[in-house]
């Protein structure tokens, strides 16, 4: 496809730096412009017309054309557009949201921290981790352990907790003082025979040696995707948490649980915390907190925490960490409405009542020649692509088997979203179980088209 001199393309190509992009292959094929938006679908410039089957980027719960959220931005906007929370200044719909969340919370929580995305809010985190070990006078306690195919976020702190390579290759990351223990993935993961209970097993006895190598009095925090999304979909093993958890009450380790993604509905509850069984000392949250019309995410602390921290601020006089646009009154009034949108609509309950044609349909790729896994829970799903189903081999990474299955839905109007080996699904939460086997039936029909592609030798795609 060529670019068109001076089109809104060329004007891209030439003045934006994407994200999660080959920035040398972006100048030869430009943008994709997604002009508007109506219910679970989005459409391009051209009027083509795409299931998300992403939800964006795991985040647009409501859609695109939820009415109330826009008419709720617009109310904040005309009565304050803007104000911050430095130095003991608030404002009625930061109050509002921080007192339904400590309500809303999976395990009792005391204080809420606004910061503006999921980075942010798991950066956060870690410092706060650190500042909880220095005001109970345990200074040595600094180590973070975060997973192998764990994703938390891209600022510094954050993306060295992201246990992704392409995260951490010429970024000189990740920093010291995190670690990597191993990914909770049965299916890639588990030894010749291994079942589950073993396996679950084995990953907790693998953080303890770990924690037991560093020592015990240097390792200040645990990280944990109740879900681990990005990685790949990975659901982890009945009993995993349970053991994981008991080894951090062990050794006085705080449990930092990131439902930047699982939270709010996605896994048939309203938190990965309830479907897996986690009790963490510190919550992180964001995407779906406002359905993704605005940005915003906060951290949760337990009353635990939060005595160690107003005991550090008052000795230095003040709590030295916060964002200009953290708790901005427009993204909290948003956010509110998104949670009554959740409430009234019993938002949970659609979600389970759907999620069984979501994980039947998912499952129904199981026996399709590329795939060699098929996982989820509640609206949320990977398929894993391997080039042999019985010794999972992989397939070349350089092939871009993934990216084809991907570049092939969007022929047949699926946006999803290729991450290594795997093909994504987490669609907005109001979709129907009519949108669900659509969304399916087209991304079959990649599936199909990209096997035939690999059969004939992988030729040039065909337009």
């Amino acid at each position: 496809m060529s670019i068109r001199p001076n089109s809104i393309e060329a004007r891209d190509v030439a003045r934006v730096l994407h994200p999660y992009t080959n920035a040398v292959a972006h100048e030869k094929v430009g943008p994709m412009m997604i002009e508007r938006g109506d219910g679970i679908y989005v459409i391009d410039n051209e009027g083509n017309r795409y299931i998300e089957g992403l939800a964006g980027l795991f985040c647009a719960s409501l859609g695109f054309s939820e009415q109330r959220l826009m008419d709720a931005a617009y109310r904040q906007m005309q009565k304050l557009p803007f104000y911050h929370s430095f130095g003991g200044k608030s404002h009625d719909t930061a109050v509002e949201l921080a007192e339904r969340l400590v309500d809303l919370s999976p395990v009792p929580m005391s204080k809420v921290f606004f910061v503006n995305s999921g980075s942010e809010a798991n950066d956060t985190a870690i410092k706060l981790a650190w500042y909880y070990h220095n005001s109970i006078g345990r200074p040595a306690k600094k180590k973070i352990i975060s997973r192998m195919r764990a994703y938390h976020g891209v600022t510094i702190a954050s993306a060295s907790l992201t246990g992704l390579v392409n995260n951490h290759r010429d970024f000189d990351l990740p920093i010291d003082r995190v670690l990597h223990t191993e990914c909770p993935l049965h299916y890639r993961y588990a030894n010749p025979g291994e079942d589950e209970e073993t396996f679950a097993t084995r990953c907790a006895d693998a953080l303890e040696q770990l924690i037991q190598r560093e020592g015990p009095d240097t390792v200040a925090a645990f990280f944990a995707e109740p879900l681990m999304a990005s990685g790949g979909c990975i659901v982890p093993p009945p009993t995993y948490y349970e053991k994981i958890q008991a080894i951090l009450r062990k050794y006085e380790i705080l449990l930092i649980a990131d439902e930047v993604i699982c939270g709010f509905g996605r896994t048939g509850n309203m938190f990965g915390c309830e479907t897996f069984g986690l009790k963490p000392d510190v919550i992180t949250m964001a995407k779906q907190l406002s359905a993704a019309y605005q940005p915003i995410a906060v951290v949760m602390i337990n009353e635990k925490v939060y005595s160690a921290v107003r005991d550090a601020s008052g000795r230095i006089g003040t709590l030295g960490h916060g964002f200009t646009y953290g708790g901005h009154p427009v993204a909290t009034a948003v956010a509110l409405e998104t949670l009554k949108i959740y409430q009234e609509r019993d938002i949970v309950n659609h979600v389970r009542s759907i999620m069984g044609e979501f994980q039947s349909g998912l499952k129904s790729f199981a026996d399709h020649p590329l795939v060699g896994n098929a996982r989820g829970v509640g609206l949320i799903g990977a398929l894993e692509l391997v080039s042999n189903k019985d010794s999972k081999e992989v397939f070349d990474p350089s092939w871009g088997v993934a990216a084809h299955v991907g570049e092939r839905a969007l022929k047949h109007g699926l946006i999803t979203r290729a991450l290594g080996d795997t093909i994504n699904f987490c669609p907005p939460m109001i979709i129907t179980k009519a949108e669900i086997g659509e969304m399916y039936a087209r991304a079959r029909r990649a599936l199909d088209e990209t096997y035939a592609w690999l059969q004939a030798g992988r030729p040039a795609a065909a337009a």
